[in-house]
């Protein structure tokens, strides 16, 4: 029998990633790249160079493909659903996907599966109208701050704003006359912290949950996870993944899929509740620890879904696993710092995505486990901040 072929879309760290796996798997690899030089193309022999809204690329990827998956949700829906019809499995589905391409298509639908949501508006596209709304909105909660995104093509704290008035977002008002995508309007919710909950799914219906997370944001990006989220009780934990179950069988979502949420706390002897923010239809910094903090990483997981494949056991293999981010770094180049890091930190796995270094780029990460959650964290944030370039 020949080997499994996997298409993705995208040729970024995370389908770089995904290499390893499909090695260790037997499965053939095939990405689209965006540039010859991108991470993916790197590391993957069978890295074809194409955009994801190129229709003529997208169908060669999939000739002799026996899935096609994602890298990242900016795929044209509609080519999707042809693809579809014309027999080719794509997973996550284009149902699934435009949850995670729309956030108004995705606040409406989850909000009917019952998942807890903060309270939204859908803005109206004429200026004037989008105005009275969302002062309205903002007068409805009490005159606060809220938070405006826009339905499409934000990611990384990227299309999302926080205001006190329409006035803070005339620009967008503008983008959206001109064609620009649809607004919407959120409570800022007063969350205590964030968590996220990664679920593997597969066509036939098995999923798994990897433990609840918590992730440590820096000027809207993952900068830190700490797995499993400390101070977590059992209740709780249930109570996350079982929203993320949900979401999951709601959607029929294939493959692996992030629910961030944010942890509330209305006082500290209060029970938290949980509210969901965001969704992505792939494997997700939040679960980047489970490289070496799971017995199955979330790339051969999602490998293995997409393949209708019996899924891997998801427990931990340590107390506690801190995944730090790389994000930038004063070095010409991130690996000049290897022999420093691997010197001090003999036990951090450092992993570096071959990209040129920019501010603020994610250009790595550094994964540290063992039983001391203290000395794990310290270790891990130490590694990446070398990696930076920060001086001690």
């Amino acid at each position: 029998m020949a080997a499994p072929v996997i298409s993705v879309v995208g040729g970024g760290q995370l389908a770089r990633m995904m290499a390893p796996a499909a090695a260790e798997l037997g499965v053939h690899l095939r990405v689209l790249v965006e540039d010859p030089a991108s991470s993916a193309a790197q590391v993957v022999v069978d890295a074809p160079v194409g955009v994801a809204s190129d229709e003529e690329a997208l169908r060669a990827l999939v000739v002799g493909a026996d899935v096609l998956t994602f890298e990242h949700e900016h795929v044209p829906n509609e080519l999707l659903r042809e693809l579809v019809a014309s027999g080719t499995p794509v997973h996550p589905g284009p149902d699934a996907l435009v949850q995670a391409q729309d956030k108004i298509v995705m606040r409406r639908r989850i909000a009917e599966l019952g998942a807890p949501c903060p309270r939204w508006l859908e803005l109206p596209r004429e200026e004037s109208d989008a105005r009275v709304a969302l002062d309205g909105f903002i007068a409805d909660g009490g005159g606060g701050d809220v938070v405006v995104k826009t339905s499409r093509g934000g990611y990384d704290g990227k299309g999302v704003r926080v205001v006190g008035s329409a006035d803070a977002v005339s620009d967008w008002f503008a983008a959206v006359t001109a064609g620009g995508p649809t607004l919407l309007v959120e409570e800022k919710v007063p969350f205590t912290r964030e968590l996220a909950v990664l679920v593997a799914r597969r066509p036939s219906g098995e999923a798994r949950t990897w433990p609840v997370v918590e992730s440590v944001q820096r000027d809207g990006v993952c900068s830190e996870v700490v797995a499993p989220a400390p101070d977590l009780t059992t209740d709780e934990a249930d109570r996350a993944r079982a929203v993320a179950l949900s979401i999951a069988e709601g959607l029929g979502v294939t493959g692996v899929l992030a629910v961030e949420m944010f942890e509330v706390r209305t006082s500290p002897d209060a029970e938290p509740t949980l509210v969901v923010n965001e969704l992505a239809m792939r494997p997700h910094n939040s679960g980047h620890w489970t490289i070496d903090g799971a017995v199955t990483s979330q790339f051969e997981q999602h490998l293995r879904a997409v393949l209708d494949l019996p899924l891997g056991d998801t427990s931990a293999v340590a107390p506690w696993t801190v995944m730090a981010n790389v994000l930038g770094s004063a070095l010409d180049d991130v690996t000049d710092a290897l022999p420093a890091v691997l010197a001090a930190f003999p036990d951090a796995r450092v992993n570096l995505y071959g990209k040129q270094v920019r501010p603020g780029r994610k250009l790595g990460h550094v994964n540290v486990s063992g039983s001391d959650l203290d000395e794990v964290r310290r270790r891990a944030v130490a590694a990446a901040a070398m990696l930076r370039g920060d001086q001690p």
